[in-house]
């Protein structure tokens, strides 16, 4: 039952209590304001002119100018368009792969074979990008790997990284490859909280296995699959430059440059900071109205929704 004490009371006697835990969150608290909250104020610069020497508040202001700049770049259509379609793919197979392989794993009864599978599908998460990007590369050349498959079922050997209309299939391909297994982590722990009476009664109801995935397990783990995908689509549009700009070449700009690595371009390269600091400060705002609208069309619609 709701208590009458006063918020503050109730608060200070929670505290009191459960010391250790308010304890163990102090570390977390701290990172987030640090490294999160803290900087923020550097966002500042996004509206002036920015200059080292003059700091933040003595740089002159320019209002929008920074992204006006950027609204009428002739870059602003390529990399919007490379940006989405990318993070569409990647959303569109990357999304369903942890969840289908979780679903596989819970289907799987040899014990050895079912952990041996998790793991093998855990290590690429570990591998630095760098070195995956080295692989890829590697595996893409003309006497490359992927090249010595295609030429054994008759095809012709190119560099496949050279190529723009292949730079998405590989990106999002390898991406699966490096996250499919950690992602399924979440899942296969959704699973395991599966009232197992809920699969007596369906047996007794003659459904066999498929049916049981059907109206049970998937029913079962759905808040979780669509707590996932508002997140997801929250940051859609933050797709990391760093395997961006260890893949791309000038031959594939037309499809690989993004949001991201132009700001690593224009801001660490060219030092353009206040520009790069309006081209993440759009990003961000995005990103933020899709977790808006995505939140509030699954509260809607599913009654699950992350507040």
């Amino acid at each position: 039952m709701f208590s009458n004490k006063p918020f503050k009371e109730r608060f200070i006697k929670d505290m009191k209590r459960n010391w250790t835990l308010y304890a163990i969150a102090i570390p977390m608290i701290v990172f987030y304001f640090l490294f999160a909250y803290k900087p923020m104020y550097g966002a500042l610069i996004a509206f002036k002119e920015y200059k080292p020497a003059r700091g933040f508040i003595d740089s002159p202001w320019v209002g929008f100018a920074q992204f006006e700049r950027f609204f009428t770049s002739p870059f602003f259509g390529r990399l919007l368009k490379n940006t989405v379609l990318l993070s569409f793919y990647s959303l569109l197979f990357g999304f369903p792969a942890p969840i289908i392989l979780a679903l596989l794993l819970n289907e799987v009864r040899h014990t050895v074979f079912k952990k041996t599978v998790q793991t093998i599908s855990y290590l690429p998460h570990f591998i630095s990008i760098i070195v995956v990007a080295g692989m890829i590369t590697d595996f893409s050349m003309s006497t490359g790997l992927f090249n010595k498959i295609i030429e054994f079922f008759g095809g012709a050997a190119h560099p496949l990284l050279q190529d723009p209309s292949l730079y998405r299939p590989i990106y999002v391909a390898s991406d699966i490859w490096q996250q499919i297994g950690w992602g399924s982590i979440i899942y296969l722990s959704a699973l395991s909280g599966v009232d197992q009476q809920l699969y007596e009664a369906a047996e007794v109801d003659g459904a066999g296995r498929f049916r049981k995935l059907i109206s049970v397990t998937l029913p079962a783990i759905t808040p979780t699959i669509v707590i996932m995908l508002i997140l997801r689509i929250g940051s859609l549009l933050s797709i990391g430059y760093e395997k961006t700009i260890l893949l791309y070449n000038p031959s594939t700009y037309e499809t690989a440059d993004i949001i991201s690595s132009y700001v690593y371009r224009v801001g660490i390269l060219e030092q353009g900071w206040s520009y790069s600091t309006a081209i993440g400060l759009f990003n961000s705002v995005i990103n933020l109205v899709l977790l808006l609208l995505a939140n509030n069309f699954s509260k809607r619609f599913t009654q699950t929704s992350l507040w």
